[in-house]
């Protein structure tokens, strides 16, 4: 009797199934489901794996860098690398949140009564969000803002920024709301707008529609139904307004010493509000 795995028209893989189509390499017979399509003609599994490992082998005897290496000079070129990490960040979070149920939002959502005990919610609520559109606008106007506010802020003033912005809004929902869980980096972007808005005001540009683009944004929040937390906006804002005044004040580098004190004096500050709140201070 004839072994089916050694027909020579059927898949070499899959004997159950009849095929006349031939790997160009080894000759051997393959179903739709194991070809992969070459330059000419199809290649099965087996000759895709012996081809793709010589090729690294040819990559590592000749000196060419690695993928990783590639990629990590890739990432090195790139000007505005915290904005890029901090939307990696978000989009990676809010994917594992959608294939874990939401668990991630249940562990990382900012919610003042426990900031005490659980105090990584202070800053991992950033980094969560309730809905596609959510992560969405928020993404996109961290990138465009992101962005101008890195160049010319450098990367660690736009991080001290953003995230004593994201506490801003933590202490405002601490204050103003404190049994409201809250998700999302939309303090820390308001932040971001109303931060720009200082800047350029201090280098003599005209601002105000970056101004009324905040105030409609903001009175969305007050809108019925839109569960929009409105506090941690204003508290963003307000942080935003001054840390950029700190910025603008403190730009010749004569005044870093002056200006970092001032930020750990920021930061400082909202933290014990943040954990006060959670003791029930402010109730």
């Amino acid at each position: 009797m004839t072994d089916p795995a050694s027909n020579p028209n059927t898949c070499y893989r899959h004997p159950d199934r009849q095929s006349f189509v031939l790997c160009q390499r080894c000759g051997r017979t393959i179903c739709p489901e194991c070809q992969t399509p070459a330059a000419v003609g199809v290649h099965c599994p087996e000759c895709v794996r012996e081809q793709r490992a010589q090729f690294q082998a040819n990559r590592r005897a000749s000196g060419a860098p690695s993928g990783l290496t590639v990629a990590r000079r890739r990432f090195a070129m790139f000007d505005q690398k915290a904005t890029l990490v901090l939307v990696a960040i978000s989009v990676v979070v809010w994917l594992l949140d959608q294939v874990t149920g939401r668990a991630l939002t249940s562990a990382m959502l900012y919610f003042a009564p426990v900031a005490d005990t659980q105090p990584w919610r202070i800053v991992t609520g950033l980094f969560v969000h309730s809905s596609f559109f959510h992560i969405l606008f928020n993404m996109w106007a961290l990138w465009i803002f992101g962005r101008m506010l890195e160049n010319i802020l450098g990367t660690w003033r736009f991080l001290a920024l953003f995230f004593l912005s994201g506490l801003g809004g933590d202490l405002a929902v601490t204050v103003l709301s404190p049994s409201s869980p809250v998700v999302g980096a939309s303090g820390a972007i308001f932040g971001l707008f109303a931060a720009f808005f200082v800047i350029q005001r201090s280098l003599g540009y005209n601002a105000v529609q970056l101004l009324v683009i905040m105030g409609l944004n903001l009175l969305l929040g007050f809108l019925p139904g839109t569960n929009i937390s409105w506090q941690a906006h204003i508290g963003g804002i307000v942080l935003g307004f001054i840390t950029g005044f700190v910025f603008s004040k403190t730009r010749n580098i004569r005044q870093r010493g002056l200006q970092t004190a001032l930020l750990v004096t920021e930061a400082v500050v909202l933290l014990v509000g943040i954990l006060l709140g959670a003791t029930g201070v402010f109730a």
